[in-house]
């Protein structure tokens, strides 16, 4: 009998190091069974509006993200069928008219800053991870960050952490933990943590409970 994949939610504060839990996790089963969604391709189309307009959408609150697509495509993944994964153009700050196919796996592990804010998202999860960083770690990553990859200023990203990144984390993000099973401290650099994850993800893939 076809077993029901295993939804596992990986949430986090920005650059808490999420990312690379997802990636080390994934590493391990590399072309088994496990798909990545992340969080960030489901951010709003913002084709309607100006440029100018898009600049203004804080990216760090909930109301910025397609939560009921991503939870659609996430049953969908549940019921074995394949989805087209929207991508995000964050040089105009709109859904870009590409897509990626996504075929079902056994393991769906969905990553992102709020993925255990929607209680309809947490209730597909079977494993709820919480990666906790210290503030201070996480704007020195974002710094660097956005400097190297997104071209921006040193200024630009302070302002941009003081007035919406830091106020939305402790409104929105900081709450979800409480929703968490595991809190894995220090992102990445927790191989004790990532070693249980893949343990306990082998188990559900040898004895998962079935449809």
């Amino acid at each position: 009998m076809m077993k029901r994949p295993v939804v596992i939610g990986i949430a986090g504060g920005s650059c808490s190091g999420k990312t690379s839990v997802t990636r080390a996790i994934y590493d391990v089963f590399r072309n088994h069974s496990v798909v990545v969604i992340e969080q960030d391709f489901y951010y709003k189309d913002q084709s309607h509006m100006t440029f100018e307009e898009r600049l203004k959408t804080n990216y760090d609150h909930p109301l910025a993200f397609d939560t009921d697509l991503l939870i659609e495509h996430v049953h969908n993944l549940l019921e074995r069928k394949a989805i087209d994964k929207p991508v995000y153009d964050y040089v105009n700050h709109t859904r870009a008219a590409e897509v990626v196919r996504v075929e079902p796996k056994d393991v769906i592990i969905v990553e992102g800053i709020l993925v255990l804010e929607d209680e309809r998202l947490r209730d597909l999860m079977d494993i709820k991870l919480f990666v906790d960083t210290d503030s201070d770690l996480r704007i020195i990553r974002r710094i660097e960050r956005d400097i190297k990859e997104r071209g921006r200023t040193v200024e630009s990203v302070i302002e941009q952490y003081l007035s919406a990144v830091r106020p939305m984390h402790n409104m929105f993000i900081e709450p979800t933990k409480r929703y968490a099973d595991v809190i894995v401290p220090e992102g990445g650099d927790n191989g004790v943590a990532i070693d249980l994850m893949v343990t306990k993800i082998k188990t559900i893939l040898e004895t998962g409970p079935n449809l």
